[in-house]
């Protein structure tokens, strides 16, 4: 079986589960498809493709679904700003992440998750396999040979807000972010913590700073904060004086957290600087920032 992207609505029978094709074709009836797919799409049209990774409890290949995509075809930069996840410390702030035409950057202290991803990859990749919590309900890579990275798709962990842009060139700021991902991987390796970005700071080389650096190179270069609803808010409020001068398209709005049992509820941080709680209120009087 090949790992080409297919088409097809959602579907069980009994303890079979698969995608059927417009022409009748079952896909993936062999393979691991994640439960929280049927809690939300099931009898709806999808888009998968079979993953490299295979699933623990069955050893079969895991398969990969999302929606079909409404995209346009503009070059566009999306900004998200995820909701904390409860039961992580470092988590506390939450997380930052861009997206430049379909290429997700990610920045972590983890440096098997400083990455670019596709969208369907990061917003909907199953909780099965390595992607899977621990049966802990956690993060565990104490066994190299089956690791638990609890990093499954961000919309069933998180809601996460979008800050989109469009109208401006996008080339030079990709540029930029698969710099920052090179400078990360060219970095020594801590040899007592191998599986951490040595350089990685809260205050500094951050998902946070790292991604307000790239923007400020591509040219928002008043964008500030170092802590991810700080920046959001910052970003959204920079973006909101290019589109009042016509430099930039802006739309703001939630990607609200898709219920699944291997993931609580996220949690809104609050702000913390009062100047960018002044910020929100009067972009939420506006109706830029909902």
């Amino acid at each position: 079986m090949n790992n080409k992207d297919v088409s097809g609505i959602l579907a069980r029978e009994g303890a079979k589960i698969y995608l059927k094709g417009l022409d009748g074709t079952e896909y993936f009836s062999g393979c691991a498809i994640w439960e929280g797919y049927l809690m939300h799409w099931q009898g709806k049209m999808l888009c998968g493709r079979i993953l490299p990774e295979t699933d623990y409890l069955t050893g079969k290949p895991i398969v990969l679904l999302w929606p079909v995509s409404e995209r346009t075809g503009e070059s566009f930069v999306e900004l998200y700003y995820n909701e904390r996840l409860v039961k992580y410390t470092m988590s506390m702030l939450g997380h930052l992440a861009i997206n430049v035409n379909g290429y997700i950057f990610n920045f972590s202290h983890l440096l098997n998750e400083c990455e670019i991803m596709t969208e369907e990859e990061y917003f909907y990749r199953p909780a099965l396999g390595r992607f899977s919590p621990s049966p802990d309900g956690l993060f565990d890579i104490s066994n190299p040979e089956k690791p638990y990275l609890d990093k499954f798709g961000r919309q069933f962990m998180r809601t996460i807000h979008v800050a989109r842009i469009t109208g401006k060139e996008t080339l030079s700021l990709e540029s930029i972010l698969r710099g920052k991902l090179k400078q990360i991987y060219d970095t020594p390796v801590n040899p007592l913590k191998p599986e951490f970005y040595a350089e990685f700071g809260k205050f500094s080389n951050s998902c946070t700073t790292i991604i307000r650096d790239s923007l400020r190179e591509w040219g928002f270069k008043d964008i500030k904060g170092i802590f991810p609803r700080e920046l959001f808010i910052n970003a959204v409020w920079s973006f909101r004086k290019q589109s009042y001068k016509g430099e930039v398209l802006l739309s703001v709005f939630r990607r609200n957290q898709l219920i699944v049992d291997e993931a609580p509820l996220s949690s809104l941080t609050p702000v913390l600087n009062i100047l960018n709680y002044v910020k929100k209120l009067i972009m939420d009087a506006e109706g830029v920032y909902r």
